[in-house]
């Protein structure tokens, strides 16, 4: 498929990119071997290849969740400016 240079500046317009004649005619000409090169991908068989999310594999980075001692409840609330038995206090939001 070859793009024109209207195709060219209607997608520039819907870019929001102000060419001018010149860089029309080298983006007319690049975006042409881009489609070009897309087209051939297309050629390729398919159907045993299963569809991933990304060229790489994907690991979890993160480290296990281990339940472990935490701070006191008392030792936390004492840090508090404002505070009850069991929570910290604080100001309304969204009003009374």
């Amino acid at each position: 498929m070859s793009l024109t240079q209207a195709d060219v500046k209607k997608v520039s317009l819907l870019a929001r990119l102000d060419l001018s004649d010149q860089e029309l005619q080298t983006m007319t000409a690049q975006l042409t071997k881009i489609v070009g090169f897309v087209e051939q991908l297309a050629e390729l068989d398919t159907e045993e290849v299963e569809p991933m999310a990304g060229a790489l594999g994907v690991a979890n980075v993160f480290r296990d969740d281990v339940v472990r001692p935490s701070v006191a409840r008392e030792e936390m609330l004492a840090n508090a400016p404002h505070h009850d038995e069991e929570f910290f206090l604080v100001p309304p939001v969204l009003g009374e």
